[in-house]
C-alpha cells in the first residue's frame, strides 16, 4: 500500500512536470525569455518596478525559480534581466537565493523520482562515487559550481542521484554560483550592447573561472600531503 502511495505520487509529480513544460513549449513562453524581448520590454519592466519594487522582485524570483526547478530554457536570460531591471546589488541577491532555491528543486525531484531506480539499476558501481561524495562531496559540487563551463541543470539532476544532503547541496550552490551569477548579472546592466549570450564570456574570463576552480583542488591536494608528512 505504501509502496503504491510512493508510486502515485512519482507518477503525479511527473505528470506535474511534463504538464508545465508542455504549456511551455506549446504556448512559446521561451520567448519572453529570449535576449531581445527583454530589450524590448526593459522600459516597461522598470517603470512598473519602479513602482511595486517588492511586488516585482517576488514575481521574478518565482518565475526564476520555477525555470530553474523544471531545468526550463532560460536562466541565463533571466539573470541579465535581473541586472538590467534592477541593477546589480538586488539583482545579485535576487538571482542568487533564486538560482539556489531553484536548483535545489531540482535536486530534490531528481532524488525523489529516480534515485531510487539508480541505485537499484547500478548500485554497485554507485557505490564507490557515493563514498566519494559523502567524503568530498561539498568540495567538488564547490568546484562544478565555480567553473561555468558545466551546464547549470546537469548538475543539479545529476547530484539529486547521489547522497550529498540537500543542505549542503544549497549552501554549496549559493556560494559557488556567486561568481558566475556576478558576471551574468553585471552583464545584464549592459544588457543594451549585447547582441547575444556567447558575448558575455570572453575566452579570458572562461579561463580565469577554471583556474579559481582548480586552484581549491591544488591547495587542499597540497595541505593533504603536508598533513601527511607532519603525520
Amino acid at each position: 500500500m505504501i509502496m503504491n502511495r510512493n508510486l502515485l505520487k512519482k507518477i503525479t509529480i511527473v505528470f506535474i512536470i511534463a504538464g508545465c513544460a508542455a504549456v511551455f513549449f506549446t504556448f512559446d513562453l521561451n520567448r519572453y525569455l529570449t535576449l531581445s524581448y527583454i530589450k524590448e520590454s526593459r522600459e516597461t519592466f522598470y517603470n512598473f518596478y519602479t513602482g511595486n519594487k517588492v511586488l516585482t522582485i517576488g514575481i521574478y524570483m518565482l518565475i526564476y525559480i520555477a525555470v530553474t526547478a523544471l531545468s526550463l530554457p532560460g536562466a541565463a536570460v533571466m539573470t541579465l534581466a535581473g541586472g538590467a531591471l534592477f541593477g546589480f546589488f538586488i539583482g545579485l541577491a535576487a538571482v542568487s537565493f533564486a538560482s539556489t532555491i531553484g536548483a535545489t528543486l531540482a535536486c530534490f525531484v531528481s532524488r525523489y523520482l529516480l534515485r531510487g531506480w539508480v541505485e537499484d539499476k547500478f548500485g554497485d558501481r554507485l557505490s564507490a562515487i557515493n563514498a566519494g561524495i559523502e567524503k568530498e562531496g561539498a568540495f567538488y559540487l564547490f568546484m562544478l559550481r565555480l567553473i561555468p563551463v558545466f551546464p547549470f541543470f546537469i548538475i543539479n539532476l545529476l547530484m539529486g542521484l547521489t547522497r550529498i544532503k540537500l543542505v549542503t547541496f544549497y549552501w554549496v550552490s549559493q556560494i559557488g554560483m556567486l561568481a558566475g551569477t556576478a558576471v551574468y548579472v553585471n552583464a545584464g546592466k549592459e544588457i543594451g550592447k549585447i547582441d547575444s549570450l556567447s558575448g558575455i564570456l570572453s575566452p579570458g574570463l572562461i579561463i580565469s573561472f577554471v583556474i579559481l576552480g582548480i586552484f581549491p583542488l591544488a591547495v587542499k591536494k597540497i595541505v593533504n600531503v603536508v598533513q601527511a608528512h607532519r603525520a
